[in-house]
């Protein structure tokens, strides 16, 4: 038995993290309620990897694949193809969770005052406080959309410098990879964050506070589900490509990725399957691991939704300017950290933070990250292959052959 234990996965301790830590919060309210420094401390290590981890990966993912001039024809159609699809993503998460209003009724402490979250900029001051007068202060305050501009800014100058940026890509290279396992260390306290977060929450909120969860992953399964139908399959449908051979090339990496909830233990098969799809060689070896980290349209459909719920689930009401401005910085920040353990989380963290809505969201929303890890990911796969297809038909590829 013992060692049959030793060998659950992370996902399997989340969720008997999530199962105890309702159990405590119903069955022992007075002493769940002493449990908040359990998951205080796992959300400051949360927030301790968001501006180094952002810095590295879009620094890195933008210089390291070389002089932005060379990208040439077929990465400038790829990147337009990847924002064209991640932004009806996040709209449709956005439409989908103020229809719903899953985190209605809930009560999750707001850390300000709604009438400042309402007080209107005008669009100078938006503008300008997009720009960082300094980096440092910005990654100290945890504004996730000023480290953005600062490193895509950066990496397109260590891009354009060419071989004397090596030294500083390699580094942001290096960089990256040891946040990536920072993370994975974080994340051997998310059981007990997630158990102490639930508790917490329940012992304060009432066993209530589960109906909104559940709503909360139905409404994510069911807006995928339309954007897996009516999106994705449209481009199936418009750019000709055959859907019985598609789906037969992407049925295994899409399971693979759903089991795992991981991009990267799907990619070989991706790869392969999709030359012999019929894809070009050079096409599929850019196209796929670009859009790991830049066409995350499950993910970002998720992003959107998580982020209003929490709002929501505060009793804070976003105007319309301020939920278009959110998805604005979403759109930026979930681009090159496909590869971080519950990067959705991260990301999620970053937005929460800039936009003061309670950190106490994403404890909550930890306790049912697994279930919705497996939808995203597999979304993202499904995303990253079709787009490869998509790319290949722009440049002439015809596919007739295998319909």
């Amino acid at each position: 038995m013992g060692r049959a234990v030793k060998r659950l996965s992370l996902t399997a301790w989340i969720f008997i993290g999530m199962a105890l830590g309702i159990a405590v919060g119903i069955v022992a309210p007075g002493f769940a309620a002493r449990l908040s420094p359990v998951s205080n401390i796992f959300l400051r290590l949360i927030r301790s990897i968001i501006a180094p981890l952002i810095f590295a990966t879009l620094v890195y993912g933008i210089a390291g694949s070389g002089d932005l001039k060379r990208m040439g024809r077929i990465g400038l159609k790829a990147i337009v193809y990847f924002e064209a699809v991640t932004t009806v993503a996040l709209f449709l998460g956005l439409a989908a969770v103020n229809l719903v209003r899953p985190g209605a009724g809930m009560t999750l402490a707001a850390t300000v005052e709604p009438a400042i979250l309402q007080a209107q900029p005008s669009a100078g001051s938006v503008i300008e406080h997009v720009f960082p007068s300094s980096i440092i202060d910005a990654m100290a305050r945890g504004d996730v959309l000023e480290i953005v501009v600062f490193s895509f800014l950066f990496g397109a100058a260590c891009a354009a410098i060419g071989a004397k940026a090596k030294p500083v890509v390699a580094f942001c290279e290096s960089l990256a990879q040891v946040m990536f396992r920072y993370t994975s260390y974080v994340m051997y306290l998310a059981p007990a964050g997630v158990a102490a977060a639930i508790a917490v929450t329940v012992a304060s909120k009432g066993s209530a506070v589960l109906l909104g969860l559940g709503k909360l992953v139905l409404t994510m399964y069911a807006a995928q589900a339309v954007f897996v139908a009516l999106v994705l399959g449209s481009i199936v449908m418009l750019f000709r490509i055959p859907a019985g051979a598609f789906y037969r090339a992407v049925r295994e990496p899409f399971l693979i990725a759903f089991s795992t909830a991981s991009s990267e233990a799907a990619l070989p098969l991706a790869l392969e399957n999709m030359e012999q799809l019929g894809v070009p060689p050079h096409i599929v070896a850019f196209v796929l691991p670009t859009g790991y980290s830049f066409n995350a349209a499950g993910s970002t459909l998720y992003l959107s939704l998580a982020s209003i719920f929490v709002a929501q689930a505060a009793g804070i009401h976003l105007p319309l300017g301020q939920q278009l401005l959110m998805m604005l910085t979403l759109m930026l920040t979930s681009k090159g950290v496909a590869g971080v353990p519950r990067a959705a989380l991260v990301i999620l963290a970053g937005t929460l933070s800039t936009y003061r809505l309670p950190m106490e969201g994403v404890a909550v929303l930890m306790g049912i990250d697994a279930v919705m890890d497996m939808a995203r990911t597999s979304v993202n796969v499904l995303g990253n292959c079709l787009a490869s297809a998509v790319v290949a038909r722009w440049e002439g590829v015809d596919f007739r052959a295998l319909a």
